[in-house]
């Protein structure tokens, strides 16, 4: 098999500023959308409360701390030999209500250091310019991005930070998850729009009254402001520095048939668009041929001015990035199917997979499969920003975290990766998601942990913090030292 990954992969780690910052009003910063979702579980869902609620608990004021003890992470990070960490700046720290007259110098200042640290270390930042996390103020007053003038804010706010690290960052992602927005957790997690209504964030339903056409058709608007945000910083990005690359991110489950029954292999298609949009517009600088028929089954009108249309043609991304955590199987002939299969209602559960504590599938060829579909696709480099286990990890009396489980998941996706680049897929990094734990997005816990630091912190917001290296620190440490051929070496030996 030799060595299938190319020599200077990019191994790392996947953060995101509103999960790991804290310190949510310090130094200037203003709030932002996610800061004001209360915590919750996978059977209670997280609430988003337009003021502060006095007595509620907010996990992002002080979420683990990264602010205060970046330097300290970051030198776990070089320790497990990280080659690039996949962060997020928060656009209300730099412009504390989106659109002020002149950026926060305490913010601008704060992610210098981080970058600088990084460079220390060797370490390649690449930086999510917006991760879930609309400035409040913005929301407030224009319905964050349903508005054309958060365009405007967005792309000042991309010129800013990209003139200021112009020598210190070359990897960048204009929005995180873009997918996100077109479904209704999308509101608050992917555009910070209030009129819809949504305030109690259910990651397990989607009610009918939330998937109306109206309100379909503002996620829709929102989100094809945010293709013509992102085509302008792509644009502006290159114009800065034309050794910039930048990316965009989908959040990319494999979702199959249930059976070979055609109408559920139609369905899995259908699904599988919701990915194919996204990266048609931002890749292929257009919307597909598709996207009459799939609006029109959701009631929602579009219009693109011929102006969007030469702006999104002229700002694709220079290569793919991506989640992957699961997959899910649709099912449309059948009523009596289990339909627990993890976070975001990914559909039917797939009987030949077993799930972790949160319902996920764990389905390492389902990353092969992925990858295969959207090089095929696309034929530009990709990029696996987030891959991960979240469980519920625990401390033995020795002291040591013993996460096998943890490693074993790793050690399955890496030989996925593995197989997809002998399949011709050109893969030039990975970043697992929340090498230290962290606030989860979905339920608001600190209980749901994925990373191989742990983080003393509960889901009430109790513990001293301190940070403690779980098992699978020293397996993914063996991973990046090896370049993947560990994990391969276990492969040839079974």
């Amino acid at each position: 098999m030799g060595k299938p990954f190319p020599e200077g992969f990019l191994w790392g780690g996947a953060t995101a500023a509103y999960q790991c910052e804290g310190a949510w009003m310090e130094d200037g910063k203003g709030l932002a959308v996610t800061d004001l979702l209360t915590a919750g579980s996978r059977t209670a869902p997280r609430r988003f409360t337009e003021i502060i609620e006095e007595g509620t608990f907010y996990p992002a004021e002080i979420a683990i701390d990264h602010y205060h003890r970046f330097k300290e992470d970051i030198a776990l990070f070089a320790e497990m030999g990280f080659k690039v960490y996949r962060m997020s700046i928060s656009w209300a720290r730099i412009f504390p209500n989106g659109d002020d007259a002149e950026p926060n110098a305490a913010g601008l200042a704060f992610y210098r250091k981080i970058f600088e640290e990084c460079r220390r270390y060797d370490i390649e930042p690449l930086v999510s310019l917006m991760h879930h996390d609309t400035p409040l103020s913005l929301a407030r007053r224009q319905d964050g991005w349903l508005s054309r003038e958060t365009i405007h804010a967005y792309v000042r706010y991309c010129e800013t930070v990209f003139r200021e690290y112009k020598s210190l960052v070359r990897y960048w992602i204009t929005f995180n998850e873009i997918n996100m927005t077109a479904n209704y957790l999308g509101d608050i997690f992917g555009s910070g729009i209030l009129s819809n209504g949504t305030r109690v964030l259910d990651i397990n339903l989607l009610s009918d009254e939330s998937l109306s056409p109206e309100r379909e058709t503002r996620r829709f608007e929102a989100l094809h402001n945010q293709f013509v945000a992102s085509a302008l910083a792509v644009k502006l990005g290159h114009e800065i520095n034309p050794e910039n690359k930048i990316g965009c991110m989908v959040a990319s489950d494999a979702h199959y048939p249930y059976s070979c029954n055609p109408i559920n292999v139609l369905a899995a298609q259908n699904s599988m668009r919701k990915l194919w949009l996204c990266g048609d517009v931002q890749v292929r600088g257009a919307y597909p041929y598709f996207i009459e028929r799939y609006l029109a089954d959701r009631g929602v009108k579009l219009e693109v001015s011929e102006e969007d249309a030469r702006i999104l043609k002229e700002g694709t991304v220079d290569f793919y990035s991506f989640s992957y955590y699961t997959s899910g199987t649709d099912c449309v002939d059948l009523e009596d199917i289990d339909t627990d299969s993890g976070n975001f209602n990914l559909g039917s559960a797939n009987p030949y997979l077993k799930k972790s504590e949160w319902g996920w599938a764990f389905d390492p060829q389902g990353l092969r499969w992925v990858l295969n579909e959207i090089y095929g696709r696309y034929g530009i480099p990709l990029f696996v920003a987030e891959n991960g286990l979240g469980a519920l990890d625990q401390i033995s009396d020795d002291g040591h975290i013993h996460d096998d489980y943890r490693a074993h998941y790793l050690k399955e996706h890496v030989r996925a990766m593995a197989d997809a680049i002998e399949d011709g897929v050109d893969l030039f990094g990975y970043t697992w998601w929340g090498p230290i734990d962290l606030v989860s997005a979905s339920t608001g816990e600190m209980a749901k942990r994925y990373g191989f630091i742990y983080v003393d912190r509960d889901n009430e917001g109790k513990g001293t913090l301190k940070r403690i290296r779980k098992d699978s620190f020293t397996y993914y440490k063996d991973v990046i030292a090896s370049n993947g051929a560990c994990a391969l070496g276990e492969k040839q030996r079974e």
